[in-house]
């Protein structure tokens, strides 16, 4: 077992978010992954499509899921469960933070870049 602070965080800023690592194989768990995601109110991140089951739960402000087309909003206190698989993209309707848990070595994959990659706070 093995206790970190949050303030041991890597953090790895994108265009559209910030994402600290909380944990994943590169922190010493072996098959899960959690990070924290703050984006600012008008925010996108890209259309992606992740291999694995994403757990989203919003801490503050509030987000819309765009998941195969369809809107999914969720604000402060409501969890979003996004299947693997399926295209999705996150806007920020207002200032937000999310914890996303996923299983460990998720890869995504976007319209622009078909070869999945590993997400870096995920790895």
């Amino acid at each position: 077992m093995s206790i970190r602070s949050g303030a041991d965080a890597v953090r790895h800023e994108t265009p559209n978010a910030v994402m600290r690592t909380l944990a994943a194989p590169s922190t010493g768990a072996q098959e899960l992954s959690v990070w924290e995601v703050t984006m600012a109110a008008g925010a996108r991140g890209p259309v992606h499509t992740a291999d694995r089951e994403q757990v989203w739960s919003v801490l503050s402000g509030a987000l819309e899921a765009i998941v195969a087309g369809e809107s999914c909003p969720a604000s402060a206190g409501e969890t979003l469960l996004l299947a693997a698989g399926v295209e999705r993209q996150i806007l920020a309707v207002t200032d937000f933070v999310a914890l996303v848990a996923s299983g460990s070595g998720a890869t995504v994959t976007t319209p622009d870049s078909p070869a999945s990659r590993p997400l870096p706070w995920a790895a």
